[in-house]
């Protein structure tokens, strides 16, 4: 990119900073701004030129921080005592995501592969909060029901990514068990799932512990505090790929670890994802609307768009009812958790991951359900977060005054920090 996109990116942002409060009580959220925006620039209305390589490294480097300051969100004391909700959705609902998913492609894409289907279920089962962020963080919401969609998305994508990997692997022609033999599938496996995950517990543990004691002694200033913890996401991802695992596990298990074992020194990493953090999620939007909304609005199909939107609906809410059976909560808010799980920048890094690091011969298919998937959730989540927590704040009111309870969703739990916090208007 050169001086003169650089410039029509920065005021780009600037601008809507200028109206973030006003958009913020509107049904406008930055992803869809920012997306629209992209597109305007696809269309050469300003000349803006990005090349795939500046893409392909900013997504890394996105998918590497959101990895880590999202999993160093989430006090798994608090997760084990209190928020039985996200538990369930993790382990139960989200695995069942993904069956649900993979059986819906192999119905309605013969051509793809089973490893590929499940694959395509995979990629598409984390979710992103930030994508109707009014549901998170709104006080119109009970705290409960928004502890619960917050935490889940703080940890389904680094869940989901072993995986995403381990079905690409399977997927892949190169990976048939004919060819490499069951002592290559041994090896990948433990390099993805035990190399990577140990060099992340170990960066995280040991950053953990010496900036604490450096904190004890005040030798660190806050600056560099604040450095330091970024450092330790890219040290994890290094240290990791150096040893032959994968890093991006390494970084979720690296911000997971930090985030449990810091002595309240996680502020840093809270303002970073408010500020510096989303402005690389903004960026990784705005050249998804320049360079793959184009590709989705030319060459997606009726039937690519309905397995989309049984993707974001039937796919995503069975699962999630059957998870929270026996939870006593209302319809209303089994429909509203499981309307509210949208598709956004995990399934965005993931399929550009495999698209660079595997050769699948169901790739077009794939990237094209990806795409049109996210395209809708983008604008059919961003418009419906502030009228769903309106809606829902009206139906919780109805069950009350007609003597329904409502206990459940008001049951009391401590707050974990979201990716952006709310502004009160």
């Amino acid at each position: 990119m050169d001086k003169l996109g650089i410039l029509v990116v920065l005021l780009a942002v600037f601008a809507f900073a200028l109206v973030s409060g006003r958009a913020q009580r509107s049904i406008i959220t930055p992803p869809m701004v920012f997306v629209l925006f992209g597109f305007l620039l696809s269309l050469g209305l300003l000349p803006v030129e990005v090349n795939n390589t500046f893409i392909h490294i900013l997504a890394e480097i996105t998918l590497i921080l959101v990895l880590f300051t999202d999993a160093a969100r989430i006090d798994l004391r608090l997760l084990r005592k209190e928020h039985d909700l996200p538990v369930r959705l993790l382990l139960i609902g989200m695995p069942l995501t993904i069956v649900f998913g993979a059986i819906l492609a192999t119905l309605m894409f013969p051509n793809l592969l089973f490893w590929e289907c499940a694959l395509l279920a995979a990629i598409l089962a984390p979710t992103d909060a930030a994508l109707g962020q009014a549901v998170v963080s709104s006080p119109k919401v009970p705290v409960r029901i928004r502890q619960t969609l917050n935490v889940e998305s703080g940890l389904n994508d680094g869940i989901a990514l072993p995986a995403v990997l381990i079905f690409a692997f399977l997927a892949a022609p190169s990976s048939s068990h004919s060819g490499e033999g069951a002592s290559y599938w041994v090896v990948f496996v433990s390099e993805q799932l035990i190399l990577g995950p140990l060099a992340g517990i170990i960066v995280g543990l040991v950053g953990a512990k010496l900036l604490n004691l450096s904190i004890r002694f005040q030798w660190v200033n806050h600056s560099f505090r604040d450095l330091s913890v970024i450092a330790l996401a890219f040290l994890a991802y290094f240290g990791a790929e150096l040893i032959g695992g994968n890093g991006f596990i390494a970084a979720f298990t690296a911000g997971l670890t930090f985030g449990n074992v810091t002595t309240d020194q996680c502020d840093c990493l809270y303002e970073f994802a408010e500020s510096e953090g989303q402005l690389l999620n903004l960026l990784v939007f705005l050249f998804f609307g320049a360079l793959m909304l184009p590709i989705v609005i030319t060459g997606t199909t009726w039937w690519i768009v309905l397995f989309c939107l049984l993707s974001l609906t039937v796919v995503r809410m069975i699962p999630v009812s059957l998870s929270l059976l026996g939870k006593h909560l209302r319809p209303e808010t089994q429909a509203f958790v499981g309307w509210f799980g949208p598709r956004g920048l995990a399934s965005i890094l993931f399929v550009l991951l495999i698209v660079e690091e595997f050769s699948l011969p169901g790739t077009e298919t794939i990237m094209m359900a990806v795409l049109t998937t996210v395209v809708l959730s983008i604008f059919l989540h961003g418009v419906t977060a502030n009228l769903g927590t309106h809606w829902y704040e009206w139906a919780l009111s109805k069950c009350q005054s007609k003597g329904l309870s409502i206990t459940s969703e008001h049951q009391p739990v401590q707050e974990m920090p979201v990716r952006l916090p709310y502004s009160k208007e």
